[in-house]
């Protein structure tokens, strides 16, 4: 049975969770997500770049983990892939309603923002 896009973006925001908890981290490549992962871990340095550069009065290493691995996630994908801005920004805060926020939504409105305002300054 084949996945769908969200449970490969899911296996990977897993991934880059994990991968940001314990840096010595070996993924298998058969694991579902690889490519999105590995993706992101080509380009990570760029797509750290462009989210510092557009957080305001917030830094990086304030995001949680799981917010750091959704939006990493989305910006390669925004910055990389074909795959429409909107869509890819719908998904991260679907993946934040999932996974983050705390019956707020003040974490998903954050993530909306943030996408938002990149992918309106990557074109």
């Amino acid at each position: 049975m084949e996945k769908t896009k969200h449970e490969l973006r899911v296996e990977a925001m897993h991934l880059l969770y994990q991968q940001d908890l314990r840096e010595d981290l070996i993924v298998e490549p058969f694991k579902l997500g690889f490519e999105l992962y590995q993706g992101v871990m080509d380009h990570l340095s760029e797509i750290d770049t462009l989210i510092k550069d557009n957080l305001f009065n917030y830094s990086i290493e304030r995001l949680s983990f799981v917010d750091r691995a959704i939006i990493r996630l989305a910006v390669y994908e925004i910055k990389y892939t074909d795959t429409p801005n909107p869509v890819v920004i719908n998904e991260a805060v679907r993946l934040t309603k999932k996974f983050s926020n705390l019956d707020d939504e003040k974490q998903s409105a954050f993530t909306n923002k943030l996408l938002d305002t990149i992918a309106k300054r990557v074109g």
